[in-house]
C-alpha cells in the first residue's frame, strides 16, 4: 500500500512505495480551488492500483481540509471522480 503525502514544495501529492516515489498528482492552488493538472505513475509501478490509491488519498486530504474545491483538469483525476461519485461534491462546478 503506498503512502500518499502532500509535497507542498513541489505542488503535488506523491505516492511512495517503501520510500520510493512511485508517482504523483500535480496541482495548483488559487482562490480556494485546487486544480489537479497532471498525474503520472512510473512504469515500474503501473498496473498495481497505485494511481487509484493516489487519487483517493489526495482527494481524501482535500476533503479533510474542507476549504478547497477541486478542478479536475487532469483526465485521470476527472475519470476517477466520475467512477467514484461520492467525491463529486468536491468538484468546483458541482451543482
Amino acid at each position: 500500500m503506498p503512502e500518499i503525502t502532500d509535497n507542498t514544495d513541489k505542488s503535488r501529492f506523491e505516492a511512495l512505495v517503501d520510500g520510493t516515489l512511485a508517482g504523483f498528482a500535480e496541482y495548483s492552488l488559487a482562490n480556494g480551488i485546487i486544480a489537479f493538472t497532471h498525474t503520472e505513475i512510473f512504469p515500474q509501478f503501473e498496473g498495481q492500483g497505485i494511481g487509484s490509491k493516489l487519487a483517493r488519498g489526495a482527494l481524501d486530504q482535500v476533503k479533510e481540509d474542507g476549504t478547497l474545491k477541486v478542478l479536475a483538469v487532469c483526465p485521470f483525476i476527472k475519470g476517477w471522480i466520475q467512477r467514484n461519485t461520492d467525491y463529486m461534491p468536491l468538484l468546483y462546478d458541482a451543482a
